[in-house]
């Protein structure tokens, strides 16, 4: 969906997004399906997708209000190398286990977000071995490999049996219960291909609501052309860790002027950790500061995604390597988040308050800032705004204190609590 404002398109998606947080999960490694274990690969009758379903009530309880699942579908190793769209992987399970998640879900009011890979297949997807004309080829007629990834074939978009593969897939899914799509490594396939594809979706579905993997380039530009609701908003995912990490609220300064630009279009996808990046808590080297970009993804405009993990403080450093991703893709307690090794206790509390902040002020979905109220390269105090409502953010990385905004202090680290009016050093303060 769209509206025009002044000469710009500003895509809204379905009214349901603006209430969404959502609960990512990276199924094969969370039910440890993948990597393989010594026992043998996981088959069909342990029913492990079964696993996700004690969690639920977390979800609920954290705060958030969906599940966006990585992939599930039939596939050779790590879900991204799909072999079959169709069905449920069987290390996973059946289609009778997604439908029962998915039954669980819809009694608590959860939505379900599935992970599209459109861009390529596996090498054993049955359209390699038929040789297709839906998959892309070199100008000698050797098929193309996904970023010098053997394993992974491209498809053509520009083929109408790709596009139609594309369409019949998400709508298979979305008659299902799912609610919304990730589309893996959309950046890869031209906008004018989402601009076929996605509306004639949206016609069976037009609730269904399409989040791109977007990491470099003109975001608003790829929305525009390619009619996608929204693009994980990279930029400042790296803005939020690295500028707390290295003292420079500068950088972050520079990608909320950024975030703003794109929030007059559409609403990004906001998170401060994923499937395929260090955990927050390792890239943020002094733990002290962890909680200040828990306190952003909670306050800034966009569509807020916790890593599944990231809310008891998990940490891992994505390596570039074979298995480099393994240690940000762990196997969770089979019984329950109850079993869960906490490792940091004070983490998992400041979520549930951070998020039920945010339910409590709904129009944070397309909240611009301000000017900063104060910027340096460790202290940045800004205002959240939308049509007359206001928030005051302020952080501070050093060892001074600062004056804080008058207003009522909404939520604040202890030492800020306990100082009326100051900004503690290495604290933080959320003011109304």
């Amino acid at each position: 969906m769209s509206q025009t404002q002044g000469s710009a398109t500003a895509h809204t998606g379905p009214e349901w997004v603006d209430h969404v947080i959502w609960w990512r999960v990276y199924p094969l490694g969370f039910v440890g399906a993948f990597p393989e274990s010594d026992a043998g690969p996981a088959t069909p009758d342990e029913h492990r997708l079964l696993r996700l379903i004690p969690w639920l009530d977390h979800v609920i309880e954290l705060g958030a209000s969906g599940i966006a699942l990585g992939p599930v579908f039939a596939s050779s190793t790590h879900g991204y190398d799909t072999i079959d769209h169709f069905s449920i992987d069987p290390r996973l399970g059946t289609d009778e286990d997604f439908a029962t998640l998915v039954g669980e879900a819809r009694a608590r009011g959860l939505r379900i977000q599935l992970d599209g890979v459109f861009n390529h297949v596996g090498r054993e997807h049955p359209l390699v071995a038929q040789d297709s004309e839906a998959l892309k080829r070199t100008s000698d007629g050797g098929l193309v490999a996904f970023e010098g990834h053997d394993a992974l074939v491209e498809l053509d978009p520009a083929q109408p049996e790709t596009r139609r593969l594309v369409v019949d897939v998400m709508r298979h899914w979305l008659d299902r219960g799912a609610d919304a799509w990730r589309l893996d490594a959309a950046y890869r396939l031209p906008p004018d291909f989402w601009a076929a594809v996605l509306p004639e979706v949206r016609r069976t579905h037009p609730d269904a609501w399409f989040e791109a993997e977007v990491i470099h380039g003109e975001y608003t530009a790829f929305v525009n052309e390619g009619t996608v609701d929204s693009v994980t908003q990279y930029e400042l995912w790296k803005a939020i860790w690295s500028s707390i990490d290295e003292g420079n609220f500068w950088e972050l300064a520079w990608a909320l002027g950024r975030h703003n630009e794109m929030l007059s279009s559409f609403v990004p996808t906001t998170f401060i950790g994923n499937h395929d990046v260090t955990r927050i808590a390792s890239a943020i080297t002094d733990a002290r500061h962890h909680p200040h970009a828990i306190v952003l993804l909670a306050t800034l405009g966009g569509t807020p995604t916790v890593y599944a993990g990231d809310e008891w403080g998990f940490r891992g450093v994505k390596e570039e390597r074979a298995g480099g991703d393994d240690v940000i893709r762990p196997e969770f307690p089979i019984d329950g988040p109850a079993s869960v090794q906490v490792e940091d206790p004070a983490i998992e509390p400041l979520y549930q308050e951070l998020l039920g902040l945010r339910r409590r002020h709904p129009w944070l979905h397309r909240a611009t800032t301000a000017e900063p109220r104060a910027l340096s390269n460790e202290h940045l105090e800004i205002d959240v705004v939308c049509e007359g409502e206001r928030l005051t953010v302020a952080l501070n990385l050093g060892d001074d204190t600062f004056p804080l905004a008058e207003g009522s202090v909404l939520a604040a680290d202890p030492a800020t609590r306990e100082t009326p009016g100051q900004l503690a050093a290495h604290g933080w303060a959320i003011v109304g």
